[in-house]
């Protein structure tokens, strides 16, 4: 008798140094995802139209609150949970991955790090309960890697307010979120400041990116600041220096890692059921060399990709994982995913191209995971600067 076939994507076991009750609770994660969710997923995707009915789906599992348990369900959760938690979504949907990650991640991590305990709880618990969802406004048309040192958005004060003025552009949830963290520059002192603009207020306007191959469902915006007014209140009071807002970067580009370990996750087990299913020249077509070679390399990727973000997880655990860190899991993880879907989507053939068997929805997204929270030439010259201690930026 042949030995039964080893589906599991997780062929070295990592998911077991999840404690017990972590296990358990991922997987009632996943079935609720693939229930409530993943039957959403590729209409919306098509459609390049978001489905607002996911934000109380969401809620319902509490998503925005795992990271901030004081404001959530008060459970302390492992940071390796929040890993394995970013691959199960991502494996059901990169668009729906990046808006609960923008949210969580992005919007809600500025303020919770950047912002004083009255912003904290002012904002944080409509945000954990997803009543109110946040963007993250770093971007801006003519500013993508040098926004750091080049941008061009500005802020003013003036008496008790803030004016700010300038433009942003890939702003995910941005068309319809309620609170946006703006990054400006400080006119007065050249420092790069945090500041939340509440939906509604004067000036600000937010137009849909259009014609996207990529995270289709993501609602990414072109954001126009004239002269919009905010007051101090609003002003991020811990960030005083665009080094403040790259920690912020530090702790979501670690998540990013594994967003691409999930994406490539799913890619590879469609590829793996298309060849055990899929029949050409009178057998399955797992059965000929060249395409267990394609799904051998795609498994051999996706478990170095699980080695580099288990560990990474394991080191921001101890207060070890630092920016470098997070550099390189970012650039190498990205361009295995790369490679990983280039392969399934290959395996797949001409279906391969169409939304129907799924593989080229990943394959398109893996562009964009690719590209955001720092291009692989931007990772490369931090950590190589980290190796060398010498600065090769331009």
């Amino acid at each position: 008798m042949p030995k039964p076939a080893n589906a599991n994507p997780d062929f070295f076991g990592f998911y077991d140094l999840l404690s017990e009750s972590e296990r358990a609770e991922l997987a009632e994660i996943r079935a609720y995802l693939e229930r409530e969710i993943k039957p959403l997923a590729n209409a919306a995707w098509d459609k390049a139209e978001f489905p607002f009915e996911v934000v109380e789906k969401f809620a319902k599992l509490q998503l925005a609150g795992y990271q901030y348990p004081e404001y959530g369900d008060g459970k302390q959760r492992s940071p390796l949970f929040t890993g394995f938690l970013s691959l199960e979504l991502n494996r059901i949907d990169p668009s729906l991955a990046v808006f609960s990650g923008v949210h969580t991640g992005l919007a809600m991590g500025s303020i919770y790090n950047g912002g004083d305990q009255e912003q904290r709880d002012r904002w944080i618990p409509d945000m954990a309960d997803m009543t109110k969802i946040g963007a993250f406004a770093l971007t801006e048309p003519e500013g993508g890697s040098d926004v750091a040192g080049g941008m061009r958005t500005t802020a003013r004060r003036e008496g008790d307010e803030w004016v700010l003025n300038g433009a942003k552009r890939w702003i995910g949830n941005g068309t319809f979120a309620d609170l946006i963290v703006v990054w400006a520059r400080d006119e007065a002192d050249d420092q790069v400041k945090g500041f939340v603009v509440e939906k509604g207020t004067p000036g600000f306007t937010a137009t849909k990116i259009e014609g996207k191959i990529a995270l289709r469902t993501v609602q990414n915006a072109d954001i126009v600041l004239d002269a919009v007014r905010i007051p101090e209140a609003n002003r991020l009071q811990n960030i005083n220096s665009f080094r403040d807002t790259a920690k912020v970067l530090a702790k979501t580009r670690g998540g990013v890692a594994w967003q691409a370990l999930g994406v490539a996750v799913r890619a590879y087990e469609l590829a793996r059921e298309y060849a055990v299913q899929r029949v050409q020249f009178g057998k399955p077509i797992g059965g000929f060399q060249m395409i267990q070679d394609l799904l051998v390399k795609m498994l051999g990727n996706v478990t170095a990709m699980f080695g580099i973000v288990v560990r990474l997880n394991e080191l921001v655990a101890q207060g070890r994982g630092g920016a470098e860190q997070a550099a390189l899991a970012k650039a190498f993880t990205t361009t295995k995913m790369r490679e990983v879907v280039a392969w399934a989507r290959e395996l797949f053939g001409g279906n391969g191209i169409v939304l129907d068997y799924e593989v080229a929805k990943f394959f398109s997204d893996a562009e964009a995971v690719y590209s955001f929270e720092g291009s692989r030439e931007m990772n490369t010259l931090i950590v190589g600067k980290s190796i060398t201690g010498l600065s090769a930026f331009a």
